[in-house]
């Protein structure tokens, strides 16, 4: 049995961790480095570093902020953000990361998911899925939430799955930021249309929210960001709760 993983999510903008509301209203959290090894000492399994507006920008991510961030982990750190090519993957590994993540760039070029995956193994490679509801369907969209695409989000995460993702980062922009909890019904259908694994993502607000998504739904890993960057809970806090409710965790 796989322990059920805590994941924190740094979303960056200019050097700096923000965190928002809906993808929107953004507002400065902290130094990336610093939080990501404060945020390993309180017992987070993995590190998400997103460069968020990267692609809105058109240019690379922040390279050598993933590298002082690596610097002082030895959890894994998963990049995304601005990553194009089996080359801008190479560069991040370069940098220290574990993993690459790809939104944007892999629906506009699906065939970038499989040449990374055939060069750098599925391991390394992450597919982030932003969605949001329309009508009775889940679309998937692409650049931080403002660009609606026609791709529905089960299909396109077994595209990803086909085309050699290793994993999936399930978003809900209509969750994200609400701590309303995550999107239950969102993520049993994704989880339930993939053999790989799953990380919810969007609507964290307390921990029994994180208990709830493991319980029930298929998602390996939950990630949390907000409520830990205002200080409501601690990484341990949420442990205990999930090892309470019979959830096999690493310790915090």
């Amino acid at each position: 049995m796989l322990a059920s993983r805590l994941v924190v999510c740094l979303d960056v903008t200019e050097g700096r961790v923000v965190k928002g509301v809906n993808f929107r209203n953004l507002r400065d959290i902290g130094d990336p480095v610093e939080l990501a090894a404060s945020y390993e000492k309180g017992g987070a399994d993995e590190i998400v570093f997103l460069d968020i507006t990267a692609t809105l920008e058109n240019r690379d991510t922040l390279f050598a902020l993933i590298e002082r961030t690596a610097q002082r982990l030895f959890i894994p750190l998963t990049v995304g953000g601005g990553l194009r090519s089996t080359e801008d993957a190479l560069r991040a590994l370069g940098a220290g990361a574990d993993k690459v993540a790809l939104n944007s760039a892999a629906v506009d070029r699906p065939g970038t998911i499989s040449e990374i995956a055939e060069r750098l193994g599925r391991q390394c490679v992450v597919v982030s899925i932003d969605v949001a509801r329309t009508g009775n369907e889940w679309r998937v969209v692409t650049r931080g939430g403002r660009t609606a695409t026609e791709r529905t989000a089960a299909e396109w995460a077994r595209e990803c799955e086909a085309r050699g993702a290793g994993e999936i980062v399930l978003t809900s922009i209509d969750r994200d930021g609400a701590r309303t909890g995550y999107d239950i019904e969102l993520t049993s259908a994704i989880s339930g249309a993939v053999n790989i694994p799953v990380v919810a993502s969007g609507g964290a607000g307390a921990p029994n929210h994180i208990v709830d998504v493991f319980q029930q739904t298929g998602a390996q890993a939950a990630l949390v960001a907000g409520v830990l960057h205002d200080g409501l809970f601690t990484v341990a806090d949420i442990k205990r709760e999930m090892k309470n409710a019979g959830l096999l965790v690493r310790a915090a």
